[in-house]
């Protein structure tokens, strides 16, 4: 029963020491005089490709970016949800039917919200 777990057992020992190791490599190699550390002023500004800023360097986006980003993920979390039940849609039967139309409905609930809102404007 439990041999179904040994590869995720493995995947998992297997990322912490890659993660472990891309954070640790950095700092060894630092310590070991490999990796030069002279900061200077120059190094320590701000540019762009190579060339100064002009004006304010934080620029502030328009927040509609975000909505339609958050609207994006829930219409992807949407179809990662829908693709198992369309799979095994056979032996859901019905209940199943009945909970993914659920489901969409409160999806679509929430982007006629937005739409009536008028947040899907561009202005």
């Amino acid at each position: 029963m439990l041999a179904g777990y040994g590869l995720v057992a493995l995947f998992l020992i297997v990322a912490i020491f890659f993660t472990v190791t891309m954070i640790g490599m950095p700092i060894m190699l630092r310590g070991m005089g490999i990796v030069p550390s002279k900061p200077n002023p120059v190094k320590n500004s701000i540019f762009e490709c190579g060339v100064e800023t002009i004006g304010k360097s934080w620029v502030r986006f328009n927040f509609r970016y975000y909505f339609y980003a958050l609207l994006f993920i829930a219409l992807d979390v949407l179809v990662i949800f829908l693709y198992p039940w369309a799979v095994g849609l056979r032996e859901l039967g019905y209940f199943g039917l009945v909970a993914a139309l659920v489901f969409v409905a409160i999806i679509v609930v929430g982007y006629v919200y937005a739409w009536r809102k008028k947040v899907l404007e561009w202005k």
